[in-house]
């Protein structure tokens, strides 16, 4: 039986789903893809729209854009279905939580129930045409929340360069780009893209070197790199075990962490995931007050001005400016754990206790993923990952090339390879070193600039400035990058990253939240690119 409800009584429940006390409606938009998740939901309560007019929309403003973008992989065919089955909870009172009947990618790597995973690689998607059926468990947990996902994005191959070039769809294209020739970033290109420009209100991307940062400061959107171990990874192609960590990527911090908090959570079926317990909401509960008398240090170890250009500067310094206004107390901070010296700090770590060489992309450690993941498919996962070892190592070319070799790594534990234990002991006793300093000036997160320049063109080499991407992968530190806004040229300019201890994402997704609130930054791209 339909309900019928009044006004107060659908904002009282608006209230209920995101636990937080509305005493009027947000703004009514004209496009109910532009603006946040709560603003669609109030539109939901409202009757201005349904879970299925919303998801038609943005089906057929991804049909429309992607010859250009590029942007998506595979489309499913139930998104339509999964929009009328939350239509139908909305009716009656039931909806699961603030993401049911929300609109989500996932990245091309990740399996999705029905449809081929394929890498974003020509040669994967040949060898292995057919439907998986099961969802990864990222996937599987958004459509326990109620999310619809509209399907899959395109990435680098395997996830594994930061351009946003497949050799399976093409070059992703930068949506704030007239030119057509600044890369979007990689690898979750497309999961970038297709949140900058409103096709979803979130994507689920990877990043174990920058994956999910580089896009989201190149196309202007939000990036998060959660706490090492915070998101299981099962049922995706995977990269470097003890590098790779899964995330959101968002127009908004606040969709950001609702759907974060979708996907965080112990799983025993990822070896290296977190095991502490957690309630559902507690990532997404957002203050916009949040940056009054927080204590932020500035590391200018980790700010290259002296080859950084005069508007990535300007735009950073605004920032901090910004951060100041909102009541946050910024001073400097100069820990001994950077950038530059992280990596002899691991291998000094493991000297001291007379360990083996520590290695983040240990042969082993990558061949046992691999097995593991075509071992949740239930078919011969030694078969599969012979099938496609040639198309995988010729990208992941630490791995044998010959299968005689590499059938001997497959089947040893990554949780018990030698050298990613000391990788592993090495971070911890690092990361302990970083913690002692942060409580000795009584710093909440670090600051500085997620990269030093803008996107360049995609054809052309990075400049040559060294970045902090793989500091925060190396030490496992969640990280929040937010724009800061656009350049002269109207791409986006850089973002400024809010970095954390690890198991402090909650905190930092709040600062981060606060200073979007306080700087709006974000500038959506063009309607249409030619």
């Amino acid at each position: 039986m339909i309900r019928r409800i009044s006004r107060r009584e659908a904002l009282a429940e608006l209230s209920a789903l995101f636990a937080i006390p509305f005493v009027r409606w947000p703004d009514l938009l004209s496009d109910p893809l532009a603006g946040t998740i709560v603003d669609y939901q109030a539109g939901r309560a409202r009757h201005d729209w349904s879970a299925a007019q919303v998801i038609q929309e943005a089906l057929d403003r991804g049909h429309a854009r992607n010859g250009t973008l590029h942007a998506i992989d595979l489309w499913s065919a139930i998104a339509m279905d999964e929009a009328r089955a939350s239509d139908f909870r909305a009716r009656r009172g039931a909806l699961r939580g603030p993401l049911d009947g929300v609109p989500v990618f996932a990245k091309s790597i990740y399996d999705m129930n029905g449809l081929p995973t394929t890498g974003s690689n020509a040669e994967w998607a040949r060898l292995f045409p057919e439907a998986v059926r099961r969802d990864s468990i990222e996937v599987a947990r958004m459509r326990a929340a109620g999310a619809i996902v509209l399907g899959k994005t395109a990435a680098d191959d395997f996830a594994y360069h930061g351009n946003g070039t497949s050799s399976l769809t093409g070059q992703v294209r930068n949506p704030y780009d007239p030119t057509g020739t600044k890369t979007p970033g990689g690898s979750s290109a497309g999961s970038a893209v297709s949140v900058a420009c409103g096709i979803a209100f979130a994507a689920l991307g990877t990043d174990d070197g920058g994956s999910n940062r580089i896009p989201a400061q190149f196309c202007g959107i939000v990036g998060m790199k959660p706490t090492f171990g915070l998101v299981p990874r099962t049922g995706v192609i995977p990269t470097w075990p003890y590098l790779d960590t899964h995330g959101p990527l968002a127009r908004h911090v606040a969709d950001a962490a609702l759907l974060l908090d979708a996907i965080a959570g112990p799983d025993s079926s990822d070896g290296l995931a977190l095991l502490t317990p957690r309630k559902r909401g507690t990532l997404a509960h957002l203050r916009d007050d949040a940056l009054h008398n927080a204590r932020l240090g500035l590391v200018e170890a980790h700010v290259p001005r002296a080859q950084m250009t005069a508007e990535s500067l300007s735009v950073f310094d605004r920032a901090v400016v910004d951060l100041k206004s909102a009541g946050a107390i910024v001073e400097s901070f100069a820990p001994t754990v950077t950038r530059a010296n992280v990596r002899t700090l691991f291998a000094e770590a493991a000297k001291a206790r007379g360990d083996v060489p520590v290695n983040h992309n240990s042969p082993a450690a990558t061949a046992n993923a691999l097995f593991r993941y075509f071992a949740t498919h239930g078919g011969d996962a030694r078969r599969d990952v012979e099938r496609g070892l040639a198309a995988y190592q010729a990208f992941y070319d630490v791995l044998p090339k010959e299968w005689a070799e590499m059938s001997k790594l497959i089947t040893q534990r990554y949780e018990s390879d030698p050298a990613t234990i000391s990788f592993a002991r090495s971070r911890a006793a690092v990361t302990e070193r970083l913690a002692r300093e942060f409580h000795a000036q009584h710093i909440e997160a670090m600051i500085y600039p997620t990269m030093p320049f803008p996107a360049p063109r995609a054809a052309d080499p990075w400049p040559d400035i060294r970045t902090t991407l793989g500091y925060g992968n190396w030490l496992g530190l969640p990280e929040v990058s937010v724009p800061t806004g656009l350049g002269a040229d109207g791409m986006p300019a850089g973002n400024i990253s809010f970095v954390g201890l690890p198991g402090s994402d909650a905190r930092l997704l709040a600062l981060a939240h606060s200073y979007e609130r306080q700087s709006k930054r974000f500038v959506a791209p063009p309607a249409a690119l030619k």
